[in-house]
């Protein structure tokens, strides 16, 4: 499982920086992954119902891609997820675990989180929000409402909105850092919400602020 070769392609197919990483896993093994790309950038949009005037600057929408990479345990994509992680320079790896969502007296937050980590809106809204490559994305919603699901986040400085300033002692000059990643995956811990902070970054320099 390669993370960072995917998000290599399509950082070289859009030509935009990203502001963030997003990929949302079912604890269950062999599932498919599901990869979103979140850019930064705006594309002309023509209105329909007045086609004379200049057209309006919409953000380009967020992409999903489903991996079907073959995987036995949690770690080994949090391993995947954390070398993309420090070869785009990322600050930090967020984890996010997630308890099933459909039991009685799940909260309507936990429900709408559920559906934003696999990029579900509403149909009119999610046509402008993501363009998505991932056939079985419905059915891993289904699973993960119910069995629950794992969430990591980046954002990689290499390629990203954050490059400018980026203030950190790992990085060589274009962002990116030399493999392998030193930081291991850590045991799920299962059970309710709980979040995971994997620091990446460091700045060894004393600042001084103005």
């Amino acid at each position: 499982m390669n993370i960072f070769h995917t998000l290599i392609e399509q950082m070289q197919v859009m030509q935009l920086p990203l502001t963030a990483v997003t990929l949302t896993a079912v604890p269950r093994a062999d599932t498919p992954l599901l990869l979103m790309l979140h850019w930064h950038g705006f594309r002309k949009q023509p209105m329909a119902a007045l086609p004379m005037l200049k057209p309006v600057l919409q953000p380009v929408p967020g992409s999903a891609l489903q991996i079907n990479d073959r995987w036995r345990q949690p770690e080994m994509v949090e391993e995947a997820v954390l070398d993309a992680a420090w070869q785009l320079g990322a600050w930090d790896v967020q984890r996010e675990e997630h308890r099933a969502c459909t039991y009685i007296g799940a909260t309507d937050q936990e429900t709408f989180a559920c559906k934003q980590a696999f990029g579900k809106y509403d149909e009119e809204l999610e046509n402008e929000l993501l363009v998505s490559e991932a056939p079985d994305r419905d059915e891993m919603l289904q699973l993960g409402a119910k069995v629950g699901y794992i969430r990591w986040q980046f954002r990689p400085v290499n390629g990203g909105v954050w490059q400018s300033t980026a203030e950190d002692d790992t990085l060589l000059e274009d962002g990116r850092r030399i493999p392998p990643c030193p930081i291991r995956p850590l045991a799920l811990k299962g059970g309710k919400m709980s979040t995971t902070a994997f620091r990446l970054g460091q700045i060894n320099r004393i600042i001084l602020l103005r």
